[in-house]
């Protein structure tokens, strides 16, 4: 199998036609100042709701309809856990890296390209527990970075690492390639485009709706950005969160 972006799929024109008749503003940026664009907003530490083409099948987001954040922000995964997924603050994210840059960052010999194996961060990577650390317990020892990629690293130092080509997800490849160039850093936090207890988005209402009900900044559907400072107010009635069952 090569690729798993088997799901349905949403062009140019049934964006436009979504976005038009909501009255949700929205800049059509071409793809190198689009990458460019988003790669500046995720290293200034805002989060990004990413739909593009095919949605995934399996498991996993792989790139289409994801989450996406800064893995070198420490306060980053607590953050994204209460303010984005509304679950518990320890739950756990993954990184999506170039598969060219891997090895440099993961003790990982093969590609893995559905986020389907853990694998230790690289040791030019991690970080010592301070001494003071030793005394913590539960979710003070939770926050202890322990590599230079804190949000994707687990307690134990390992993560579940999806690689990614330029040949099966171009655009997800040239981002994380604008991030890296603007960061030093092949990584981003990957994470379902979804909120708990919720399936993941599948077309652009859905992805506009999670947007809109979270802490996400910004909204990439297809060539299109949205800011949330931009766009009008949300309301809809009730608590949306009440409807959800609990993990």
């Amino acid at each position: 199998m090569a690729g798993a972006l088997l799901g349905p799929g949403y062009g140019d024109r049934e964006i436009e036609r979504f976005l038009e008749q909501g009255g949700y503003p929205a800049v059509r940026l071409p793809e190198r100042e689009l990458v460019e664009r988003v790669a500046a907003e995720l290293a200034g530490g805002r989060v990004v709701g990413w739909f593009q083409g095919r949605m995934e099948f399996g498991p996993r987001a792989l790139g289409n309809r994801s989450i996406l954040a800064d893995p070198r922000d420490p306060a980053m995964q607590s953050t994204l856990n209460l303010r984005t997924k509304f679950r518990e603050s320890f739950r756990p994210f993954a990184p999506a890296v170039l598969a060219e840059d891997a090895k440099d960052w993961f003790e990982l010999p093969q590609e893995s390209p559905y986020m389907l194996l853990t694998a230790q961060v690289a040791a030019a990577r991690r970080r010592e527990c301070p001494a003071a650390a030793e005394q913590l317990t539960g979710l003070e020892l939770l926050r202890v970075p322990r590599s230079t990629v804190p949000a994707v690293t687990h307690v134990d130092g390992s993560a579940r690492v999806q690689t990614v080509t330029a040949e099966h997800n171009p655009r997800f490849h040239a981002l994380l390639t604008a991030f890296r160039e603007r960061t030093g850093c092949p990584v981003l936090v990957n994470t379902s485009f979804n909120v708990r207890g919720e399936p993941i988005v599948r077309d652009p209402a859905e992805a506009y709706a999670c947007f809109m009900r979270t802490g996400i900044d910004l909204l990439v559907l297809g060539d299109r950005l949205l800011d949330k400072r931009d766009q009008p107010v949300w309301e809809e009635e009730g608590d949306w969160r009440a409807t959800i069952p609990r993990d």
